[in-house]
């Protein structure tokens, strides 16, 4: 039943294969790519057909299924030669080139194998399924990096011929994975793989009508992953035919040998490739041999910003994450970051750099700098082959430090922002035109960061001096305040000395005018830290009429009313009322009294300062009235109202005027009113 299902299906796959080889050869043209397909294809339809009229595991057959697998990978090489230039096309020459050099090896081992090699004949045969999982694994790795390379827009068209590679050989990787665990032939696999072809064969057809464009993008990404690849499979494949042959001569002892040779290598390996300095040369020897340009510009700039804008878990500075994203430019293992101090440079930040560097004798060189621009490098300075007006500028503690390399100006405006000194990457080398055109740009956006961080530390200086110029307004506007009413009562005090009633008054504005001047003093002081009272219940009734007393020295006052307690601060509360009876009582003529109304409204309490004066503009009132600094009387610091406002929302209540020229102006306090049970708190 197996062997019956094996040939009809594989028979089947052969003539749907050839089928589509044949409406291909057309269609194939000139193009490279299309008659690497129509080759693929032919010899898919090949290989089934001896599967079907010889067997699976004949040596014609075995022969053939490498020569399909060399087909299909000739497809996908032609796919990423396409418009490549020279050093990319070597790139992707040696990718497939390993993978190229495991296929003729198991193909050697297959006709050893049909050669019947006596004894060494076991070994080979699990060396050849080994090899051809290898093929299978190294296929789907390159199906999926010919999946990523292909451009955007063209993607739609290669993923049919994408899925369908990738099935192709995931069959035969687990056809043949089978094989080596069980140590026997799977023949039931074997016959559903020619079914699988069928399938995949119309997958194939219908992606010759959507194969558009099939154009690639090899990122360095791709070419250095597929080299890595490329290089383990050449080793496991060495290892492989190595622990072969020692099996075959090694005796009773091949065991204990094989394993000390896997160790042995293995180690000395891992050893090599963890050396910092390989890994930096074999950087440099594939940017240099397998690209047009040294840099990955795109990988480069992501990283970069990257590393300035996402600080780490540590908490690293801005100083620290620029010097590191300039030195992971040129692999250097330390940087310092130098900014202007005064005509010189001082050392800011730092990182990795052994010991303590200290700028000395640096003026000549931040003139340089400043004025060129230019990227200086240390070791030609340190021979006579420098140029000779760099040397002079330079620093001798520059130049006696074995670890600075190269000196990168970050400019900003045409102004010198600060300097990086970048160590010394494990592969030295002279920095070329890339270098240079990189690390000025990358340099001018650093710079950028300085500038803004320096601007940022200003606007925060900026902002302490405005509050503390705000607050000493305030101060000055309520000092400005005593004086008026102290000024009002000597004034009042000619006329009315001899009345009881004023004499009281004016003991008691005295008294209050005494608290204020108090309050501000401590208030002055530089170990006041502001004062946040909690709200609590008032007496609007009581708190009105001991202010009212306070003022009546000053100008005759009236309390009209009754309101309900109120939620407020009562410190904050005397300062606004203090500041609008004082504009009303300055507003009023002598004769008429300032009017404070007690009520309530929408479920607040209410204190409306009422004068009799001039009154206010409609355009006045809502454009300026609560603007600082704007004041419709001669000498007013234009501070009362806006400081009025700011106090009553701070304690969660509002502040409204309505005025009217020629007839007075009346401010309205609205506050909370005090609920149940603040008031039993109180209590």
């Amino acid at each position: 039943m197996l062997a019956t299902l094996t040939l009809w299906g594989h028979a089947l796959a052969a003539l749907l294969f050839g089928a589509i080889a044949l409406s291909q050869v057309r269609r194939a043209g000139d193009a490279v790519p299309q008659l690497a397909f129509t080759a693929a294809l032919a010899c898919t339809a090949l290989w089934a057909l001896a599967v079907a009229g010889i067997g699976p595991r004949e040596l014609p057959t075995t022969i053939a299924e490498t020569v399909c697998d060399l087909a299909w990978l000739a497809f996908m090489f032609a796919l990423a030669r396409r418009g490549r230039d020279e050093r990319q096309a070597l790139a992707v020459t040696l990718i497939y080139g390993v993978v190229l050099v495991i296929a003729v090896a198991m193909t050697t081992l297959d006709i050893a194998l049909g050669a019947s090699l006596g004894p060494v004949s076991p070994a080979l045969a699990t060396a050849a399924l080994v090899m051809r999982m290898m093929i299978a694994v190294s296929a789907l790795v390159l199906v999926h990096h010919l999946h990523a390379a292909v451009a955007p827009h063209s993607r739609h068209g290669i993923r049919l011929a994408v899925a369908a590679l990738a099935l192709f050989w995931g069959i035969g990787l687990t056809l043949y994975g089978a094989a080596y665990f069980s140590g026997s032939w799977p023949a039931g696999m074997a016959a559903v793989r020619g079914l699988v072809l069928v399938v995949l064969a119309p997958v194939f057809a219908l992606a010759v009508h959507r194969n558009d464009d099939w154009s690639l993008r090899l990122s360095r990404t791709v070419a250095y992953q597929s080299l890595s690849l490329a290089a383990v499979a050449l080793y496991v494949a060495l290892m492989i035919v190595a622990t072969g042959l020692i099996a075959g001569i090694g005796g009773s002892h091949a065991r204990i040998v094989q394993t000390a040779f896997v160790f042995g290598a293995t180690t000395a390996m891992l050893t090599l490739l963890s050396t910092p300095w390989l890994r930096a040369w074999i950087k440099v020897k594939l940017a240099k041999h397998l690209f047009r340009h040294r840099y990955d510009y795109r990988a480069e700039w992501v990283r970069f910003t990257d590393t300035l804008g996402r600080p780490d878990d540590g908490g690293a500075p801005l100083e620290q994450r620029i010097v590191k994203a300039v030195a992971d430019v040129t692999d250097s293992p330390a940087g310092l970051l130098l900014t202007p101090d005064g005509a010189g440079l001082a050392v800011t930040g730092a990182w990795n750099w052994p010991g303590e560097a200290i700028a000395a004798g640096d003026e000549p060189l931040a003139r340089y700098l400043a004025e060129t621009g230019r990227i200086v490098e240390l070791d030609p300075l340190r021979t006579t082959e420098g140029d000779a007006a760099e040397r002079a500028v330079v620093p001798l503690w520059l130049l006696d430090s074995p670890d600075a390399w190269a000196l990168v100006p970050l400019t900003h405006f045409n102004a010198l922002a600060g300097v990086i000194v970048l160590a010394r990457p494990p592969i030295a080398r002279a920095l070329d035109w890339e270098d240079f055109d990189l690390l000025k740009m990358l340099g001018r956006q650093a710079a950028s960061y300085l500038a803004e961080a320096a601007t940022h530390a200003v606007l925060a200086e900026a902002r302490r001096f405005d509050e503390f110029n705000r607050r000493f307004a305030f101060i000055i506007h309520d000092i400005k305040n005593l004086v008026s009413q102290l000024t009002l009562v000597a004034r009042n005090a000619e006329r009315h000395a001899d009345n009881p009633a004023f004499r009281a008054d004016m003991v008691a504005t005295l008294g209050d005018a005494a608290d204020r001047m108090n309050a501000l003093l401590q208030r002055l002081s530089q170990h006041h830290r502001g004062r946040a009272e909690r709200a609590v219940p008032v007496d609007l009734g009581a708190f009105v009429e001991s202010l009212a007393t306070a003022r009546r020295a000053q100008h005759p006052i009236d309390v009209v009313g009754s309101a309900p307690a109120a939620l407020a601060d009562p410190a904050r509360l005397d300062q606004v009322l203090g500041h609008l009876v004082q504009n009303a009582i300055e507003a009023s003529p002598p004769t008429r009294p300032v009017t404070l109304a007690l009520g309530s409204q929408d479920g607040r309490a209410t204190i409306d300062v009422i004068d009799h004066g001039c009154g206010m503009a409609p355009a006045f009132v809502r454009d300026q009235l609560f603007r600082p600094f704007v004041s419709s009387k001669p000498g007013g610091f234009g501070l009362g109202a806006f400081e009025a406002r700011q106090l009553t929302e701070a304690m969660g209540g509002t502040l409204t005027v309505a005025s009217r020229e020629g007839e007075g102006t009346r401010f309205r306090v609205a506050l909370p009113v005090a609920t149940a049970d603040a008031l039993g708190k109180a209590a």
